[in-house]
């Protein structure tokens, strides 16, 4: 399943959005080392290092075509599966943004990524929680309908269960950290044709394109379309408000 950097970057600026309210509450002038879990193109990788430029930087992903545009803006990013990561003895910060609702069982990578860390060592997380939200319901409804049934209905089961911000600063109290989470819905205000198809392209419907040839793929989204039009109606001066959840979590080690 393969990840295409251009239709993830259509929506940069809104998208980075919630990295950066994630980095803020990271409390940590000089880390030694910091861990960027799912890099992505590596857009926002630079941030952490203009922020830190002191730090040894490590950007992982999993997907080949995000890990070549990273390298392509210059960062050292490795391609790799986020469950085979483990911190070295000098990290102090470790971010994983938009990746772990992707992650079966992350909840138990969580308590092994705390366990490996040292003492005053920060973890930050983000989430999004959409998957009872109509732009995610409507794929399931249709995927689930007969001619797609088949195809795609294991396709798009939520992968993992989503807690909100309670039950992650619950998770983090109990293994001892610090702990700061919230929940954030912000308010897209998109442009274009059929917008929010063009965004759950970049994201949630990429294992569904993986799955179907060319012209299955041009089918499913002809028939999503206008669900999502009747979901998230077109406003008068032609922009599209979308709500997109988000949850976050800062964890520092005690």
């Amino acid at each position: 399943m393969r990840w295409d950097p251009e239709a993830y970057l259509g929506y940069a600026d809104l998208r980075s959005r919630p990295f950066f309210e994630l980095i803020v509450r990271i409390d940590e002038r000089s880390p030694r080392r910091v861990a960027d879990l799912g890099c992505g193109p590596g857009h926002l990788t630079q941030a952490l290092s203009q922020r830190w430029p002191s730090a040894a930087l490590e950007a992982w992903d999993s997907s080949a075509d995000m890990v070549r545009d990273a390298q392509a803006r210059g960062i050292d990013a490795r391609l790799g599966d986020v469950r085979d990561w483990s911190p070295k003895p000098d990290t102090n910060v470790v971010i994983c943004n938009a990746v772990l609702h992707w992650v079966p069982d992350h909840t138990e990578l969580l308590r092994q990524w705390v366990t490996a860390l040292t003492p005053g060592a920060w973890l930050a997380v983000a989430m999004p929680r959409n998957v009872d939200e109509p732009s995610h319901t409507l794929v399931r409804d249709l995927a689930n309908e007969p001619h797609w049934r088949d195809i795609l209905a294991e396709v798009v089961a939520p992968a993992t269960d989503i807690l909100d911000a309670t039950s992650y600063a619950e998770l983090f109290a109990d293994l001892g950290c610090e702990i700061d989470a919230w929940e954030t819905t912000y308010i897209q205000r998109l442009t274009g044709n059929d917008p929010v198809l063009e965004w759950l392209t970049g994201t949630t419907l990429r294992p569904v394109k993986a799955s179907l040839d060319d012209e299955e793929w041009q089918r499913f989204r002809t028939e999503l379309a206008p669900r999502l039009r009747e979901a998230y109606p077109q406003r008068s001066d032609g922009t599209t408000l979308f709500p997109f959840r988000r949850v976050f979590a800062v964890a520092r080690v005690r």
